[in-house]
């Protein structure tokens, strides 16, 4: 019952680049000890292949438990695999309520939606993105994990496009959780693209931004299509 009383989820947005009503909402998803201004610098490098989207990049709900300061989707004192999918299952609901509330404000249909997620935030979108009865038009997953695997089969509700980006020098997230959850994923049915940086640690490089502006630019033609 705590996620249903969880605080609302705010944060700061960019665009649409073109001025017009948003066509396509991208939802930025921080990693841990950070929070929405961490993300925010990204729309600028790709709004040029998708001029029509709203970027938000949402404070997660919980403070950082670990710090004085930064946020958290959810905490990771306990780095278990049951205590990570406690933490995504009691997550979720606030984030789910946002890309409502968002799609609602803007006149979308909640498919009108890219998840993307560095690190934590990763673990959400994917989490999140593969369970909503209305899947999102795509999700991008940087260093990020896939978390719930095992359930994957019984619980997804739609097969929406991945992107899973990671650098193989990451030392925070391995990058053997990104190749892991492409694995999971092709053998769900759901298609992936995925790209590893050999010299990247845990963070986002020149061609996880090419990758990502491209990626966008095919959610937001299907989006278009639909």
């Amino acid at each position: 019952m705590a996620a249903m009383h969880a605080p609302p989820v705010d944060g700061p947005r960019w665009g649409p680049k073109n001025g017009g009503a948003p066509k396509l909402i991208v939802f930025l998803l921080h990693g841990l000890g950070a929070d929405g201004n961490d993300l925010i610098d990204l729309a600028p490098h790709w709004a040029g292949s998708v001029p029509d989207a709203l970027f938000i990049s949402p404070h997660a709900p919980e403070p950082h438990d670990g710090a004085p300061f930064g946020r958290q989707w959810f905490s990771l004192s306990d780095r278990s695999p049951a205590a990570r999918l406690a933490g995504v299952m009691v997550a979720r609901p606030a984030l789910d309520a946002m890309i409502t509330a968002e799609c609602t404000a803007a006149g979308l249909p909640e498919s009108a939606v890219v998840l993307m997620g560095f690190s934590q935030g990763a673990m959400m979108a994917l989490y999140a993105g593969l369970r909503r009865a209305t899947p999102p038009a795509g999700i991008m997953a940087y260093s990020g994990m896939l978390i719930g695997a095992e359930a994957l089969r019984a619980e997804i509700a739609g097969r929406p496009p991945v992107l899973l980006v990671h650098g193989e020098a990451d030392q925070v997230v391995p990058a053997a959780a990104s190749h892991q959850a492409e694995s999971v994923l092709r053998a769900a049915g759901v298609p992936v693209e995925a790209a590893y940086s050999p010299m990247l640690g845990h963070g986002i490089d020149d061609a996880g931004l090419s990758a990502g502006a491209l990626f966008l630019q095919r959610a937001a033609a299907r989006t278009a299509a639909a």
